[in-house]
């Protein structure tokens, strides 16, 4: 008997690990799109807010799923315009682009930011569907190029 209590805890241990590794494996890696494909935040056309964590941009031809880390339920509310905020390296190095990295940011004037969890590329037709279901829109003349001044 004290010889099967190990064997069976070892067994199980191993068990559990392969399975995480296994899970690990198959889940989706998030990854920032190439350079080339990012979001270029001078060139928006459009935007939508489907939920408090989804929002879908167009670029031209260009349509993009931006989806945030936690929800941002005031986001794209009064005055309208999103401000898209790239992390310090992309700020100069890709001249401002969302890409989906670590340290980007949106969110409305007077509002705090919300940090973007993944962007990636949809078609006409998702974006189609998005669209349809979201609460709040606008278009690249509202896109703010500046922060206001804090007093």
């Amino acid at each position: 008997m004290k010889t099967i209590l190990p064997t069976l805890l070892l067994a199980l241990a191993v068990g559990t690990g392969t399975s995480a590794v296994q899970a690990a494996e198959t889940a989706p890696a998030r990854s920032p799109l190439p350079a080339g494909d990012c979001i270029d935040t001078t060139q928006i056309n459009e935007w939508h807010i489907v939920d408090d964590r989804t929002a879908i941009v167009r670029t031209g031809p260009k349509r993009y799923l931006v989806t945030l880390q936690s929800a941002c339920p005031r986001l794209g509310t009064p005055p309208p315009g999103l401000i898209f905020r790239a992390n310090p390296s992309n700020a100069v190095v890709n001249r401002g682009r969302i890409c989906g990295e670590v340290g980007e940011t949106v969110h409305s004037r007077y509002q705090p930011p919300c940090a973007i969890e993944s962007v990636s590329k949809i078609d006409k037709e998702r974006f189609d569907q998005l669209s349809a279901r979201a609460t709040r829109h606008g278009s690249g003349a509202e896109q703010p190029t500046a922060m206001p001044p804090v007093h």
